[in-house]
């Protein structure tokens, strides 16, 4: 999309700054709403199915790890954004790590409806997918990888000789492929949208920040460093992922490496 005319920006900066506000909140009650789940339609799924034919390879569980030990009081102080990355690889208990940090299970609630997981969510929606570009990961073939959190289990998605190639120009940055992995997270909205409607985007928006704040203080736990992507080719990188870029996209993305 591009605004060409000033009056155009002046108001996509208006629209823009309303949508972070609350007014619809105070406009609209939830209890007055007719939400898909009030019309009692189908709860959308809590993690995308998966191919059976996918490979499926088994993480580190929660209960064995013991890395992340960093004082949480550490961890906050040193946060950076870090673009420096040695060419040292993660290791799968590391990374099994991070993805519990991110979106990890507590448990499953309200008879298999819902989940408590690592991050708040409203209504326990949880609207994300985490995808990995896997680069340099101890025992782990490089490409595309999405983590299942019921199950705690990356599922092996595809690989190509220039993925790498591909998710650099995707991000727009040269320290892309200098990292080990590549985090990608796609929002599927109709899960927060079949309970609170025109009301759920804002909160979409809001989660993701929840997301890569844990990646970054996780990364930190475990001397490695995180970067975050606001700008990234959204079609590009819908098109590493295969996902339709409507009713599933791109929203946000982070490397992870090891630092110095």
């Amino acid at each position: 999309m591009k605004i060409r005319e000033t009056q155009g920006v002046e108001d996509l900066i208006k629209s823009n700054r309303s949508f972070l506000k609350a007014h619809l909140w105070g406009e609209w009650k939830l209890r007055d709403l007719e939400t898909d789940q009030r019309k009692q339609l189908p709860q959308p799924p809590l993690q995308k199915p998966y191919s059976e034919e996918a490979p499926l390879i088994d993480l580190v569980p929660p209960e064995e790890f013991t890395v992340g030990q960093m004082p949480l009081i550490e961890a906050i102080s040193q946060r950076r954004s870090r673009r420096d990355y040695t060419d040292d690889s993660l290791s799968l208990e590391e990374l099994s790590f991070l993805l519990w940090a991110t979106q990890g299970v507590h448990e499953i609630i309200r008879d298999g409806t819902a989940t408590r997981r690592t991050i708040p969510s409203g209504g326990a929606r949880h609207p994300f997918e985490t995808y990995l570009f896997v680069n340099r990961v101890e025992g782990l073939p490089s490409g595309l990888y999405r983590y299942l959190p019921l199950q705690h289990q990356l599922c092996f998605l595809y690989s190509e000789v220039d993925l790498s190639d591909q998710v650099h120009l995707a991000c727009y940055q040269d320290f892309v492929k200098n990292g080990a992995v590549v985090f990608m997270w796609t929002t599927i909205p109709y899960r927060t949208e079949w309970r609170y409607s025109f009301l759920s985007h804002k909160i979409i928006a809001q989660e993701t920040g929840h997301i890569c704040q844990n990646l970054y203080l996780a990364s930190e736990s475990i001397g490695a460093g995180a970067c975050a992507l606001g700008t990234y080719n959204q079609d590009a990188v819908d098109t590493i992922l295969r996902v339709d870029g409507d009713d599933e996209f791109a929203i946000y993305v982070s490397i992870v490496g090891k630092v110095e």
